[in-house]
């Protein structure tokens, strides 16, 4: 019996893993750690370069980055053939150097593509062959110059309007609905590794948009195209209610297969602030969380830009803002301490 008494010490004495811990974590870090997921925000690379504070805050807390702009077609590509690599660089060598994972964001897209590209299938000198090759060499060569160094890619992002339809972008229009599932092979072939995501807004709560996105998934898996994951980007206003059955249609994507990410969120209000609104603010934050941690399949948390100095939520919506973590001044608001608290069911 003795053998056993002294297993059974050593048991008890064993620490407990980080998650069983009842202590409030002392930063994010710490939060995604103890609860198994990445937490992370989008990067201003401008901010990054030239401000320590945001540079020190950013490091010190995400575990997770997404460059908000530098990985954009009209950022990497802005004359055909000529690509300006410094800015995602620069957010992949940061990330490295501070134990961070990368998503990119984002391979096909409608908006802030490069004027050459535009103009061209607008004036008829790129034809639909010749489109559909550009799309291939775009994702080929800026997936596989960072192959090994991203943990998730937005392949596809916002193909869906919100009345449930189709997007008709350029892609639609000349290639087709095929464009997406070659957007995802072209994507694995370059780094077979990476997790390949589709990502969209309001798809917390548009019934139509959540039925496309479904089809599209299925319709994806049933052809062979490799597809792993669902972002949900995850824009709130507090004038708004919260998307009470978020989780629940976290679980119906998780149901097929896919990880899941909140890969944008952030919560505005109509200004001015008030501490009732910072409050609101932090229970829709809070819930967000909790919502993700709900569901096994949620891997990633990531706010769009941590502090209210450079969001991008005045300049789209006149008259809202403060929508971020942080205040312009980098100090944690409501919302930050209300992550801090929330616990795993």
């Amino acid at each position: 019996m003795k053998p056993l008494i002294i297993a059974l010490a050593l048991v008890l004495a064993a620490p407990l893993p980080a998650y069983a811990h009842p202590r409030t974590p002392r930063d994010l870090r710490q939060l995604a750690h103890q609860h198994g997921i990445k937490i992370g925000s989008a990067v201003d690379l401008a901010a990054l370069r030239g401000e320590a504070d945001y540079r020190k805050v950013l490091n010190r807390e995400f575990s997770h980055v997404t460059a908000e702009n530098a990985m954009k077609w009209e950022s990497v590509e802005p004359e055909r053939g000529v690509y300006t690599w410094a800015d995602a660089d620069a957010l992949v060598e940061n990330a490295r150097r501070n134990n961070q994972r990368v998503r990119g964001h984002t391979l096909v897209w409608h908006n802030q593509l490069p004027a050459w590209l535009t103009t061209g299938v607008e004036d008829g000198s790129i034809d639909a062959a010749e489109l559909r090759k550009i799309l291939r060499d775009h994702i080929t060569t800026q997936v596989r110059r960072y192959k090994g160094k991203i943990r998730a890619w937005d392949v596809v992002n916002e193909v869906v309007n919100d009345d449930g339809t189709m997007r008709q972008s350029i892609w639609l229009t000349h290639l087709g609905p095929g464009y997406i599932a070659d957007a995802f092979r072209w994507a694995h072939r370059a780094d077979p590794h990476a997790k390949l995501y589709i990502n969209d807004y309001n798809l917390e709560w548009n019934a139509s948009k959540i039925e496309t996105t479904l089809s599209i998934v299925k319709d994806l898996q049933a052809q062979g195209a490799p597809i792993h994951g669902i972002g949900f980007q995850g824009h709130l206003g507090i004038q708004y209610d919260y998307p009470g059955d978020w989780a629940n249609v976290m679980r119906r994507f998780a149901d097929l297969g896919l990880e899941v990410a909140v890969t944008e969120l952030d919560v505005r209000m109509e200004l001015p602030v008030t501490p009732e609104k910072l409050a609101t603010q932090a229970d829709y934050y809070r819930r967000a969380l909790t919502d993700c941690l709900g569901v096994r399949a949620c891997r990633e948390f990531t706010v769009w830009g941590f502090t209210d100095r450079h969001s991008w939520v005045p300049g789209w919506f006149p008259g809202q803002g403060a929508a971020c973590l942080f205040d312009e001044n980098l100090v944690p608001k409501p919302a930050y301490q209300a992550l801090l608290g929330v616990k795993k069911a």
